[in-house]
């Protein structure tokens, strides 16, 4: 059992490093990665810490160390088997002259195990709408303040007349007071709350641990990244959208 626990997390980690693509990759940050990609996956799992003591105990010390039955199926799905009970009907394990040899079965398309995937790029267009303060603290210029609360007050100052409807125009919401006025996007009654607030936030590479963590929103689907800037649901998949972590910042936030 130890073995494979052990085949097991190597074969994640690798993945995991295969995945985050960077020239050098620390343990911590592979590890994160390991971990955001299964909370993306099952929602809640073991937090980083966790996955490093795995990673030290099984691995660098090669020492017998339990991990959960709820955490062995997660790994073994990452890694391409639908449990932990079938990921050990194809490692075989063989042990030769005091060492231990460990060969894995693979009886799925080899693609699916080592899939490669680009890294992952999000186009920049123009500012995210923050308050004031927050693109002060961020060292934004002057003018791009007052750019940003000129805009805002051009929706206050008479931005809604009798628009009764509105639809996404791919960064934020346009009003209307047709109801067929966008035959490319679905036009919806109109909620002046997400009108006024929900905006996708094209320059990512602004936030920070301190103005994102518990403020910002994200969406992540067909392994492409975005962020938004209130709850609710992403209105080109419809996925819902989940609060802004800590890693997620480290990971996604700094692209430009």
């Amino acid at each position: 059992m130890f073995d494979k626990k052990k085949l097991l997390l190597k074969k994640a980690y690798e993945k995991a490093k295969q995945k985050l693509n960077r020239i050098y990759s620390s343990n911590v940050s592979v590890l994160t990665y390991l971990a955001l990609e299964l909370e993306e996956k099952f929602g809640s799992v073991k937090d980083v810490r966790t996955f490093v003591r795995y990673h030290k105990r099984l691995i660098k010390e090669n020492k017998d160390y339990e991990i959960d039955e709820i955490t062995l199926d997660q790994l073994s799905w990452y890694v391409g088997y639908e449990n932990f009970e079938k990921f050990c009907e194809n490692a075989t394990i063989e042990k030769n002259t005091g060492e231990t040899k460990i060969e894995l079965k693979i009886d799925q398309d080899e693609d699916s195990i080592s899939e490669r995937l680009s890294r992952i790029i999000i186009n920049i267009t123009n500012q995210p709408i923050f308050n004031v303060p927050q693109l002060a603290k961020n060292g934004m210029g002057i003018g791009v303040m007052v750019l940003t609360l000129a805009f805002g007050l051009a929706y206050q100052g008479g931005g809604w007349g009798e628009d009764k409807y509105m639809y996404w125009n791919g960064e934020e919401y346009v009003g209307t007071s047709d109801a067929n006025a966008n035959p490319n996007s679905e036009v919806v009654a109109m909620d002046k709350n997400i009108f006024n607030h929900f905006k996708k936030i094209t320059r990512p590479d602004t936030l920070t641990v301190e103005n994102a963590v518990g403020k910002a929103w994200y969406s992540k689907y067909n392994n492409k990244v975005e962020f938004f800037t209130m709850d609710g649901k992403n209105p080109e998949n419809g996925k819902e959208l989940k609060r802004v972590s800590e890693h997620m910042v480290d990971f996604y936030a700094g692209i430009k």
